[in-house]
């Protein structure tokens, strides 16, 4: 199985397919537990001073760890077959981990998008999966390409079989599955 995500602040759709691309599962996941805030650095660490900021960040990145945890524990509980992999929209692999730094443009705006990136991925190596990462601008092209005929079927049909919500989030997470095989 192959885990395919398209996360959100604080909350990811997670699409699972098999080795032949059929979605066996498709489900949104908690990234935060409640009552946590979803954007840190982007919102709620504004007004703070770097200190403050880096102790709400830490807490908001541990509640991530177990939130995000327990819904892959779920998810694979829920699975015929154990995942192999997971792909998650890329980020720049110099993306700076001070907080004073994450706090000034260009950085403040993708900050809390790249730390829940960073937590999935984290999870995915401890299950000993691999991980993928893909551009969400051209992984639905790279997945037709690579899907050939099959294109149409795969990343729109399981919309047909399994009804909605089949989004757009749907279809990139499943291509990025796709992209990891």
């Amino acid at each position: 199985m192959r885990l395919g995500i398209a996360h959100h602040f604080g909350w990811a759709v997670a699409v699972t397919a098999s080795a032949d691309h059929r979605v066996v599962d498709r489900r949104r996941i908690e990234l935060i537990e409640p009552g946590m805030p979803a954007a840190p650095i982007h919102r709620e660490g504004k007004p703070l001073d770097d200190a403050a900021a880096a102790a709400l960040v830490a807490k908001v990145r541990a509640s991530a760890v177990r939130a995000a945890s327990a819904s892959l524990d779920q998810l694979t509980a829920a699975l015929p077959e154990p995942i192999v992999s997971m792909s998650l929209r890329s980020w720049p692999l110099d993306f700076p981990d001070d907080i004073a730094i994450q706090r000034r443009v260009p950085y403040e705006s993708r900050a809390d998008s790249v730390m829940y990136r960073k937590v999935l991925a984290e999870l995915a190596h401890a299950r000993g999966w691999m991980v993928h990462l893909y551009n969400a601008r051209d992984v639905e092209g790279q997945a037709v390409n690579v899907l050939g005929d099959r294109a149409n079927e795969v990343l729109h049909g399981s919309r047909a079989a399994l009804g909605p919500p089949w989004t757009k989030d749907h279809r990139i997470a499943l291509a990025a599955t796709v992209m990891a095989s």
